[in-house]
């Protein structure tokens, strides 16, 4: 096994927040696996980026309006905040956009080039008339061919999973401008996967089928027993890495060929800072590569990017790629579009100094084998009987106790007590499970310890026989005070912030990994250890409940017809609504109010009398629009007096989408004025 670990993580789009399916299905597991290894002292290097060159980006700067480099610097930020405030320890987070990955995913290119790895072809793209550019595989959607989804991507069908081309969607429509797009013929860089098939056969399939996830190796079988295809790598589009040959004007890397590149840049990057050599971790036999991703991205890391790193011949392949599934909320699918999502930003603004909280049912609820759920009420629960009843009551039984009996001292014990081997089996199950990916049962191995500590303590019940069997008790505390440290210790990779605080609650370091695995006193009698304080507090209903009605408030939202539309009033009685009176009437005359831009006087004939109403209209209609419109009229409003004109009603408009007025009136222009509406 080698001494180094060269990790990565998915790069994670700048086109919105981060959200708790990309934590548990990916951030939070390798950062586990990380920190773990820095533990066992192994160099490692933690590396992930934003990527900032996807086809969503772009997606996003047109709905909002602005440019493509505005939305990357925006959600950048965002996100690289998050990992930092949920504890996320990579050793380099950087960015697609900077120069340096430029020129690394650039040269990575001509070496290809320059090898004849790629082929040259023209081929037939989807073009939009209308918008005058080729359309990029997310900017086209229709029919998949494979379950029937009306909604599915160029490049992928998001309800089935199944990988398209864009010539394989029925019915194709261009996103820009919802026409149906022609073909138009185009040259672009293609990396003929086929010819890698062997090597992925014999690399994967045979090298690999006893070590790697059973999602993972499935997945990869079946697409090499399907055949592959030359992909190209290169795409008719103005915001990428540039392609860098001549007349390759309005075409950039394929996105899928900069990103995993990215790893490779960022690498460099902190290499630079702390003076290593980017090359040990990721050109020498004796570094293992790891990639944690999703589901999601399996055929890019398992098969595209090792096809381009055999075809440059200078880099290694990874170890393992430990892909997760999907995480889903409250038993539905996680939905940026939907805004269906716990944002990590948020979490932290709602549950400030409870990160750890959120890593550990994450944790709980990864989705290793299987798509899994998370629900704010097991969240709750995995808080309060588990972190708060268990872990964090034995730590605070230990700790009180010490400092009421002992002062704060750590008592006389047996050091070959029976009861410590629980902590080197602890130690040794977590490791295992940790080298294997189980993060789940890494997790269920540490509570299992703090349980062990709790049973011991109400066994031994130190409360009771400090009184008449003082030994006993000191003992029994000597050894809840080691197992709290084991926990202190073994929880760092799990609970970082938890860890650090009970490592300073017992006045200790922390420590190599193997000496949890092989020693049993890790705290010395006579030890002072510093004052308790509680590690976890309770959750309590009325926060879970908010949580749960913020995404009832966004279900609803999401069967608005009109996402614009305001939300719905407070309800009334029928009673209410029968005080109303609402009348159809006639505007008759006209006039602007001086000094006020915004209103119009207006004489309205009601049927039962002629009035004066002063509205707000003026920025839509001028005064000779509205003469002779037919209104209708609040008519039993109380009359109020604006700019000294006594108003005696409110006439009935709505906003348009362009921000302009418009009258709601009958649809039938004879309606006589005065006819009741109800």
């Amino acid at each position: 096994m080698s001494n180094r670990k060269m990790i990565t993580a998915a790069l994670p789009y700048a086109n919105g927040p981060v959200h708790i399916g990309h934590l548990a299905g990916v951030y939070i597991p390798a950062d586990v696996y990380a920190r773990f290894q820095r533990r066992l002292g192994k160099d490692v290097a933690f590396i992930c980026g934003s990527d900032e060159h996807g086809i969503p980006i772009t997606i996003r700067a047109k709905k909002e309006g602005v440019t493509p480099q505005d939305i990357v610097d925006k959600y950048h930020e965002i996100i690289k905040k998050s990992f930092s405030d949920l504890g996320i320890s990579f050793d380099e987070y950087s960015r697609t956009t900077s120069k340096n990955h430029y020129e690394t995913s650039q040269d990575f290119f001509k070496v290809l080039y320059e090898k004849g790895k790629f082929t040259e072809e023209m081929s037939e793209q989807y073009f939009d008339e209308q918008a005058n550019e080729f359309l990029a595989d997310r900017y086209i959607v229709g029919t998949c061919p494979n379950c029937g989804n009306e909604n599915a991507y160029g490049d992928q069908c998001e309800r089935c999973g199944t990988t398209l081309s864009p010539s394989e969607l029925i019915n194709p429509k261009s996103m820009l401008s919802g026409n149906v797009p022609i073909l138009k013929e185009t040259k672009n860089w293609y990396l003929p996967l086929n010819e890698y098939e062997d090597f992925l056969n014999e690399w994967i399939i045979e090298g690999h089928k006893d070590d790697w996830k059973p999602n993972v190796y499935g997945q990869v079988k079946s697409w090499l027993n399907d055949g592959l295809k030359p992909r190209a790598m290169t795409r008719d589009l103005n915001w990428g890495v540039p392609v860098p040959l001549p007349n390759a004007e309005g075409k950039v890397l394929y996105v899928w060929f900069d990103a995993p590149i990215g790893y490779i840049s960022f690498t460099k990057e902190w290499a630079a800072k702390n003076g290593k050599d980017w090359k040990d971790y990721w050109q020498s036999k004796s570094s293992d590569l790891v990639h944690f991703i999703g589901k999601d991205n399996i055929v890019f890391h398992c098969i595209i990017f090792p096809a381009m790193m055999k075809a440059h011949g200078d880099y290694i392949m990874p170890k393992n790629v430990p892909a997760f599934e999907f995480l889903n909320l409250e038993n539905d699918k996680i939905s940026t579009s939907r805004n269906w999502a716990v944002w990590a930003h948020e979490y932290v603004e709602d549950f400030p100094g409870q990160e750890d909280v959120l890593r550990y049912a994450l944790l709980s609820s990864a989705p290793e084998t299987k798509d899994n759920n998370f629900t704010w009420k097991d969240f709750q629960t995995k808080n309060n009987s588990e972190l708060v009843g268990i872990f964090g009551n034995f730590i605070n039984r230990v700790a009180v106790l010490i400092h009421k009996y002992y002062d704060g001292i750590v008592p006389q014990g047996d050091v070959n007590a029976p009861e410590l081997a629980e902590i080197n089996k602890a130690a040794k199950e977590i490791s295992g499970f940790l080298e294997n990916y189980e993060f789940r049962n890494s997790l269920t191995a540490l509570m299992n310890l703090a349980r062990f500590g709790n049973q011991y303590l109400q066994a031994e019940e130190p409360w009771k026989t400090i009184k008449d069997n003082p030994e006993k008790a000191a003992q029994s505390l000597f050894v809840g005070a080691q197992i709290a440290v084991a926990l202190a210790q073994l929880c760092e990779p799990f609970l970082p912030f938890s860890s650090e605080k009970l490592l300073n609650m017992f006045n200790v370091q922390k420590s190599d990994w193997n000496d949890v695995e092989t020693k049993s006193v890790l705290i010395e009698t006579g030890h002072k250890i510093n004052e308790s304080s509680l590690l976890f507090s309770k959750i309590e209903d009325d926060v879970i409940e908010a949580q749960i009605q913020k995404l009832e408030d966004t279900k609803q939202n999401n069967k608005k017809t009109n996402p614009n539309a305001n939300p719905m009033k407070d309800e009334i009685t029928f009673d209410d609504f029968t005080k109303i009176d609402l009348r159809t009437a006639t505007i008759t005359e006209a006039e602007k109010v001086e000094k006020a831009d915004k209103l119009l006087k207006l004489t309205v004939d009601t049927g039962v009398d002629v009035r004066t109403v002063v509205s707000g209209i003026a920025e839509s209609f001028t005064p000779e629009e509205v003469i002779g419109k037919q209104v209708m009229i609040l008519l039993n409003l109380a009359p109020r007096k604006i700019r000294g004109i006594e108003s005696q009603g409110m006439l009935l408009l709505t906003t348009k989408s362009d921000g302009k007025l418009s009258f709601v009136t009958p649809d039938d222009s004879n309606v006589e004025n005065g006819i009741e509406i109800g």
